[in-house]
């Protein structure tokens, strides 16, 4: 089949909603699906209500329809370039297994790349780290988690993921921790076949990413969060362990305070995340924003701040471990001292990671309390 046509015009338009089951799909292309009289062109009124506005931009000669080879020179033209795993570099003694499609519909987007040690160091299945890339919700890829994981992979102790999902050009939230979520079930779903533990998964992220990873952490069991994307829905999607690096947490106060009143533009990453202006869309911003559902339930969390951060305010992870500990959730908090959006962060907050996902997956006897690091430390 060629569904993953369907998911070039998707990137570009925007969401659709209409019925389409599966098998369907399978057997015919969207172009297909879309002629209704069979006469191998599409004309405005065929295409979905969504898709029409950007109808021109694809009838490039201008006759009023679309013909075949217009859709494919424009699925061509919009085909995301594959994208290296691992930062484009061989990771020594790790097998990396790349873009395999947890959503099983084709969107390179919607993929991830999981990393096994080729000499683990027990016969035991491995827990397993997920990187989660930062980037404002509208840059970035997965193709450097491998890179991140690399200090944890070489112990032969864990196995490690690298999470993509799309992006806020593509779909809006919550689309983004369905991603997230549906990989985690992936996961899950093939952790026999890995030699992985399912009850053992652990999640990292910086910036956008520590604020996915944070909502992973949180929102276990929100029924509008969770999703049905992917072939795997009947797995869990809790995770075990969260390090949120400089993550977003509240998305309604991300423009409070001298210097970062520009998160409520319409311009903002926070915006287009959300659909609108953040201030705008009140109910979306809480729903994207992991202080919100926060329970005693929640995963333990290692969070990681500079105080310097011009980027994402320090405050937002100041608040978010007070309300995680007045829910009785187990919380560690790192300051880096003199630290900026990701800048100055030294190897005490890779040992702090280290000794943070030892405790919690291994259940190794670590000591960790609240604290600060110079930058560079």
């Amino acid at each position: 089949m060629k569904f993953s046509r369907f998911l070039f015009l998707l990137a570009l338009f925007g969401p659709i909603t209409f019925s389409i089951t599966e098998a369907d799909a399978q057997r015919q292309s969207p172009f297909d699906l879309w002629d209704k009289n069979s006469d191998g062109k599409l004309v405005r009124e065929e295409l979905p209500a969504p898709l029409r506005r950007n109808f021109d931009r694809v009838d490039r000669d201008g006759d009023g329809f679309i013909s075949r080879g217009e859709d494919a020179a424009f699925r061509s033209q919009n085909r995301p370039a594959p994208r290296p795993s691992g930062g484009g570099k061989a990771l020594e003694g790790i097998k990396t297994i790349a873009d395999q499609d947890y959503a099983g519909i084709g969107n390179p987007r919607q993929t991830l790349d999981l990393f096994l040690p080729e000499k683990p160091a027990t016969d035991d299945p491995l827990p397993v780290v997920v990187f989660i890339h930062g980037g404002g919700w509208q840059n970035g890829d997965k193709g450097g988690g491998g890179r991140k994981l690399m200090p944890l992979l070489a112990t032969g102790k864990y196995a490690g993921a690298s999470i993509g999902y799309r992006l806020s050009d593509e779909a809006q939230w919550p689309s983004q921790i369905h991603d997230c979520k549906a990989a985690i079930r992936w996961i899950r779903a093939h952790a026999e076949e890995y030699h992985l533990d399912p009850k053992r998964i652990a999640v990292w992220g910086t910036s956008a990413g520590g604020h996915l990873v944070a909502m992973l952490g949180t929102s276990h069991g929100v029924e509008d969060l969770e999703g049905d994307i992917g072939p795997n829905t009947g797995q869990d999607s809790s995770v075990q362990a969260v390090a949120d690096f400089f993550g977003p947490t509240e998305m309604l106060t991300m423009g409070k305070g001298d210097g970062f009143a520009s998160h409520d533009s319409p311009e903002s990453p926070e915006s287009k995340l959300l659909g609108g202006p953040v201030q705008e869309v009140p109910d979306v911003a809480r729903s994207a924003s992991p202080i919100e559902h926060v329970s005693k339930d929640d995963a333990p969390f290692l969070i990681v701040h500079g105080d310097q951060d011009p980027v994402v305010p320090y405050a937002q992870s100041v608040d978010f471990e007070k309300k995680l500990e007045s829910a009785g959730v187990p919380a560690v908090f790192i300051t880096v001292e003199g630290g900026g959006h990701g800048k100055g962060f030294g190897p005490s907050t890779t040992a702090a990671v280290e000794a943070f996902l030892a405790k919690e997956l291994l259940g190794e006897e670590r000591e960790l309390k609240d604290g600060s690091v110079k930058a560079g430390e």
